[in-house]
């Protein structure tokens, strides 16, 4: 039967759903939902038609000006895993926009569409994690449609698996994964693949509900069979942050004719009632920051247990966060990526928290050192590599050897290997030169942005052996092969003797200490923010 709002703004269409889940559809002639042999057929009256499934709440069926079948025919498009919970639907009052709700006892997921835009708004609102692990929205789209992909996710032509399941090789020796050229949380914005005549892309919105703060880096897209577009929310993937209830969104689904469309305003969303959708909110103004160093950008990230936000500083350090739900979070000040100053900030509803100048306490590069190999600043970027973890996997043929090298103080940053891994490049060296006036007990520092299997640096000075630090707190995941140098920064320390130094060249030899792990890139390792000496 059709559902027809009493005010007529419906016409009936006379058209009967396809009795196969999967089956084609053809374009409805005007806006309107037709509920009819287990579907509910969308049309937006722009060109948008899509099913959903009234048995699993997936969507089964996209089409877009009367072209090709664009969802994919292995699974449907969902939520999660699939909920497998009947959907229902509901018209505004106005009849413009028609809200379905597929709900379980722990999750609320919202598709949302208005008239003439051919646009899914979405918003999916948690009580508690899915028994999947994970919150994420899953696009699955006709591969054979959707060519135009982003490179370092595209498994098609793949040799096999190089690591567990989700890591491929191509005839070449590259590497291709779903994990690879991902972009980083405050980054996101849009993103898209396109086919002939076609364009379908995610507005990943708000990020309040997800995990990881600012820099965190999640799966945005695979090719395959099917050509996949993602919305991760949370996740294991080197997850720092434990996950986030609440309502997550909204975001959306924008087709267009291959264009990049701009970010549609979701602001009306607030107005639909949705579980858990927060309007009371807060602003914090930061006037300005003091002992910023200018070659690096300076964001400014806020998080609890409830949200998480972020915006970049200008110049002077100064900058507005808007939007916030209210409570007291912990405001970090990164360098880079690298956190240099907190402090606990309350935000209230309709109030503004204004924050005079701060002074940066906290940044390692304040020190005086001797030598400095890379710069602290919460990242391996400007080592040999160090660019290269996040889009592609250590071992891919275009990598230089990551070594083990003996690296001269002074030279290349990037001859340095931006991670260590104790069956890769343990071994590696530093040299450096002492005067006899240099000879006394020195402190050798070097930080990490993550680890795997407990991963932490052992020193050796010439013939002086330090001891086996205690690990630092990570993610249990893998970090260094899954498209990220991002975990938890930490600084380890050592106190060297006077009598491990001579008079001329020095060697400073850095082995990645674990009685854990693997073997190759998957034996314990981790990746270099900076190593110095004062």
């Amino acid at each position: 039967m059709f559902n027809i709002p009493s005010r007529g703004r419906f016409a009936a269409l006379g058209l009967a759903a396809a009795a196969c889940t999967f089956a084609s559809t053809s374009a409805l002639a005007a806006w309107g939902i037709t509920d009819a042999s287990g579907l509910l057929t969308v049309d937006t009256g722009a060109g948008l038609v899509f099913k959903v499934s009234k048995t699993s709440g997936d969507i089964t069926s996209i089409k877009y000006n009367d072209g090709a079948e664009l969802q994919g025919q292995t699974k449907g498009s969902h939520i999660s895993s699939g909920l497998g919970t009947v959907p229902t639907y509901a018209f505004t009052p106005s009849g413009t926009t028609a809200v379905i709700t597929i709900a379980t006892s722990t999750l609320t997921h919202y598709m949302v569409v208005r008239r003439n835009e051919n646009i899914i708004y979405m918003a999916t609102t948690i009580t508690a994690e899915p028994s999947v692990g994970e919150l994420r929205w899953i696009t699955r789209l006709n591969g054979s449609v959707f060519t135009g992909v982003p490179a370092e996710s595209n498994l098609r032509g793949n040799t096999g698996v190089i690591e567990s399941a989700d890591i491929f090789g191509m005839s070449d020796g590259t590497t291709r994964s779903k994990y690879y050229g991902n972009q980083r949380a405050k980054d996101l914005s849009i993103r898209g693949v396109t086919g002939s005549g076609v364009g379908v892309y995610m507005v990943y919105g708000n990020r309040e509900s997800s995990s990881g703060g600012p820099f965190h880096r999640d799966i945005q897209n695979q090719s395959g069979t099917d050509t996949e577009l993602y919305n991760y929310m949370n996740s294991g993937h080197n997850q720092t942050e434990a996950f986030r209830t609440g309502l997550h969104g909204p975001y959306a689904l924008v087709f267009t004719s291959g264009s990049t469309p701009s970010a549609p305003d979701m602001s009306w969303m607030s107005g639909l009632n949705l579980q858990g959708w927060v309007s009371g909110r807060g602003k914090v103004v930061l006037n300005g920051l003091s002992g910023m160093d200018t070659a690096y950008t300076y964001t400014v990230g806020f998080a609890n247990g409830t949200a998480q936000y972020w915006g970049t500083a200008s110049g002077s350090g100064a900058v507005t966060v808007a939007n916030m739900k209210p409570g007291t979070y912990t405001m970090t000040v990164y360098k880079g990526e690298l956190g240099v100053y907190t402090e606990q900030v309350s935000v209230s509803s309709g109030g503004t928290t204004t924050l005079n100048t701060r002074s940066i306490t906290a940044d390692p590069s304040a020190q005086s050192v001797l030598w400095r190999v890379g710069n602290w600043d919460g990242t391996p970027l400007e080592f040999l590599n160090g660019q290269t973890l996040n889009v592609r996997h250590p071992s891919d043929s275009r990598n230089p050897s990551w070594g083990p090298v003996t690296y001269a103080v002074g030279s290349a940053t990037n001859k340095f290997p931006g991670a260590i891994w104790k069956d890769v490049n343990g071994g590696t060296k530093i040299t450096f030169t002492l005067t006899s006036a240099q000879l006394a007990a020195r402190t050798v520092r070097i930080g990490i942005s993550a680890a795997y299997a407990n991963a932490r640096p052992q020193i050796s000075v010439n013939s002086w052996t330090s001891g086996v630090p205690s690990p630092s707190t990570q993610p249990d995941s893998r970090s260094l092969t899954i498209g990220t140098y991002r975990g938890n920064n930490a600084m380890f320390t050592y106190s060297v003797p006077a009598s491990a130094f001579v008079a001329g060249t020095n060697t400073l030899t850095i082995n990645a200490a674990s009685g854990s792990g693997s073997t190759a890139y998957l034996s314990a390792g981790f990746a270099v923010d900076a190593v110095d000496m004062y």
